[in-house]
């Protein structure tokens, strides 16, 4: 692949975004290969669309402000930052639209 190409993204997977309110750490650690130390963490979203992705998706009014609860894992200051939007993968998506919590999400 070129140096210089850029990188076209083809997949229109429906994906959720919520607006991070809150971030609990949970104290469960690990480290990777280059030593990092990465930390679990609780994020508190509030849904407020899809995302720009797939522009035909409407959230239903229902589940706009909707509260979940999305684990990721943490290490660097940018991932702990409040107000963003953050988005959930397919599974996510698919499990808080289907009204079925997850590994990864809950409310």
């Amino acid at each position: 692949m070129e140096e210089n190409a850029k990188m076209v993204i083809t997949d229109k997977a429906r994906r959720l975004q919520g607006r991070v309110l809150e971030i609990e750490k949970t104290g469960e650690k690990k480290k990777d290969e280059e030593g990092n130390e990465w930390e679990r963490c609780v994020f508190t979203l509030e849904l407020v669309g899809f995302s720009k992705r797939t522009p035909q998706e409407v959230l239903a009014d229902k589940m706009r402000g909707m509260r979940v609860k999305l684990i990721r894992w943490c290490c660097f200051d940018w991932h702990y930052k409040l107000g963003v939007r953050k988005t959930l993968d397919v599974d996510e998506t698919e499990a808080v639209l289907g009204g079925r919590p997850s590994n990864t999400v809950y409310w």
